[in-house]
């Protein structure tokens, strides 16, 4: 049989296959020993090759033997064949981390899958500053959603956004994500967290890696280890390739291997100073090589 791995928790399993018998039916399994011996790990969103190893009056387990060839691995969290990224900004409450956007942006960039970018709890934000987030990265080229999960607002419009994909939702504890996925089904699919008053940062309340089916084409997978996203897979000198509207100045960069920090005469720096590219966007960009950079000089020692 052939399916699709939906949990994880620990060496357990729990995979959806379409039994010609039965129709979609969902078992719990365990991972052949040989995945060890190959230092190979099935992860969630894997297309895998199953049988049928016990049988019994309460249930059906399988096993898996054979892991499909993937489109997309993701080391941190495990995930694979993820084809676009849902990133989850909060307005307010935890305040909006662009930082970690930007870094969030930059790798579904590495990895070739589409990012959506969606901006909840517009309704905290009396200010209105989230529309100046909207702006600069519409202006880049990304789409980026308003919501009010807990009213329902923008649902709609979220659900068409991932019709036909399998979905992760990314973002800092405490955005809103499972809020956001329980809207999507109407009901409470996912344990959704509360915010500590004292920090106004979120409990993380996801425990396990979990693919929702929405329908036959579209799944939602909802992650724990997003809050502490690591993109050192990324070398810093290619960087800047990674953030779009940085891309068409390099070739005007005078140096080749411009870090885009220091050098005189780069593209992207004069690209900054005629308002091409948005000075705070660059910003984060040079704390992101720049912590790149460290890594990489560690790791040699």
């Amino acid at each position: 049989m052939k399916g699709i791995i939906v949990e994880n928790i620990s060496n357990l399993y729990r995979v959806k296959v379409k039994d010609e018998v039965k129709g979609d039916m969902v078992y719990e399994a365990n991972a052949r020993g040989k995945f060890k011996q190959e230092d190979i790990t099935p992860v969630v969103g894997d297309f895998v090759e199953c049988e049928v190893v016990k049988e019994d009056k309460e249930k059906d387990r399988v096993s898996i033997d054979k892991i499909l060839d993937r489109k997309v691995y993701i080391k941190r969290p495990k995930l694979a064949n993820i084809s676009k990224i849902v990133l989850v900004v909060s307005s307010k409450h935890p305040k909006p981390d662009l930082l970690m956007l930007d870094k969030q942006l930059a790798f579904a960039e590495y990895l070739g899958i589409e990012a959506l970018i969606v901006l909840n709890k517009i309704d905290l934000d009396k200010e209105k500053s989230f529309k100046e987030i909207k702006r600069v990265y519409e202006k880049v080229g990304y789409k980026v959603l308003e919501t009010e999960a807990k009213e329902g607002k923008g649902i709609n419009e979220l659900k068409k956004e991932m019709q036909g994909y399998t979905n992760a939702f990314s973002g800092n504890s405490g955005v809103g994500k499972s809020t956001l996925i329980n809207a999507i089904f109407g009901e409470d699919v996912t344990l959704e967290g509360e915010i500590s008053k004292k920090s106004r940062r979120g409990k993380n309340t996801t425990t396990s890696t979990k693919l929702y089916e929405i329908d036959e084409n579209t799944f939602i997978a909802d992650t724990p280890g997003f809050s502490t996203f690591d993109i050192s897979e990324i070398e810093s000198k290619d960087l800047a390739s990674y953030f779009k509207e940085f891309r068409k100045y390099i070739p005007d960069c005078e140096f080749v291997g411009c870090s885009h920090l220091k050098e005189e005469n780069c593209g992207i720096k004069n690209a900054v100073k005629e308002g091409k590219i948005e000075q705070e966007r660059y910003d984060r960009f040079c704390k992101i090589y720049e912590e790149l950079k460290k890594k990489e000089e560690r790791k040699k020692w």
